[in-house]
């Protein structure tokens, strides 16, 4: 790969992070491509014991998990951009990971776009907007919102595409193997749209199985909803016809035609995958908050996922996306 390129320019394909390295205590020096961080204090995300093990990723910075992937992907690209004199970068997204794009893009000084879904939930809006990014509202399909995002002036700093952005998830699965003593749950839960968090927190465990410092991988159970599901109908090997239009409270997972869709079926082989329904999402979702935990309907269909199944042994879901979105 040369120059942050988007695309391989021999097959086409998205990069795919390889690590060829054992695993390193301090977490950054498994980052080697990073030489100076760009951060806001993201991670250390604190566990919460209950039913089952709560990380709480939505009290990130930007109240979301994307602060992984966004410390990773705009501290690697500070030289490239410094070097080829780009201040503009573009990002296309449903509202968090624009949010977070924002935030760190602003750290690092630059002017960055957004282009978001034309019906976005406005919360969001208002957060990516108050970071002083300009919000581009586009009119069509999730596709369409990324072909705009691609097509328009500067470095386009795809949360999906760009695999910094992915791999900054390792961080997640460190952490939750230090602050377990050193140990891995039997499951974690958490929910897919475009296959970001799925695939980085795969990683993460990989790395650490690959590295001798587990001894098992933990089972990955994806949660989706049963309006954008492509993951769980492509895992059962069933037809998925997206909806015309998304209205599930969920409003974070929208993506029905994940390009990451092959690289996660390749992972999934011994995980498995649950689809939640609206009922449940906002059950799962009342019920947390009566626990004193507020996040956003995305967030609570891993907890959904959890509550439909008889799960034994320790079981671990990673909250992505804080509640205030949603009030």
């Amino acid at each position: 790969r040369e120059d942050h390129e988007l695309f391989c320019k021999k097959c086409g394909g998205i990069f795919i992070p390889e690590i060829d390295f054992e695993f390193r205590e301090n977490f950054r020096d498994n980052f080697p491509y990073i030489k100076e961080w760009i951060t806001l204090g993201e991670g250390n995300t604190p566990l919460l014991f209950d039913d089952a093990i709560f990380k709480m990723e939505h009290i990130s910075p930007t109240l979301s998990y994307k602060d992984r992937g966004s410390v990773t992907l705009i501290s690697s690209l500070k030289e490239y951009l410094e070097r080829k004199n780009i201040k503009r970068i573009n990002e296309d997204s449903s509202g968090n990971a624009g949010a977070s794009i924002a935030a760190y893009g602003a750290r690092a000084g630059l002017d960055v776009h957004i282009f978001v879904p034309e019906n976005a939930n406005e919360f969001k809006i208002r957060n990516i907007e108050s970071y002083g990014a300009r919000v581009h509202r586009i009119r069509g399909t999730r596709q369409d919102v990324t072909r705009a995002a691609m097509e328009s002036d500067g470095f386009f700093a795809s949360h999906v595409i760009n695999p910094e952005f992915r791999d900054g998830m390792r961080m997640i699965s460190y952490e939750i193997y230090r602050n377990l003593n050193k140990s891995i749950p039997d499951r974690i839960f958490l929910p897919v749209s475009a296959g970001t968090l799925l695939l980085g927190v795969y990683s993460g465990f990989r790395h650490l199985y690959e590295s001798k410092v587990i001894e098992k991988m933990p089972e990955i159970v994806a949660s989706q909803t049963e309006q954008v599901s492509p993951l769980c109908h492509a895992m059962r090997n069933e037809p998925y016809e997206p909806p015309k239009r998304i209205t599930s409270v969920a409003d974070a997972l929208i993506t029905t035609s994940p390009i990451l869709l092959g690289e996660m079926l390749k992972i999934m082989k011994n995980n498995s995958c649950v689809i939640v329904r609206e009922e449940e999402i906002i059950e799962a979702r009342r019920i947390l908050l009566r626990k004193g935990i507020s996040v956003e309907y995305s967030s609570a269909v891993a907890y959904a996922a959890f509550r439909k199944g008889d799960y034994r042994g320790d079981n671990l879901i990673i909250l992505t996306g804080h509640g205030i979105k949603n009030i």
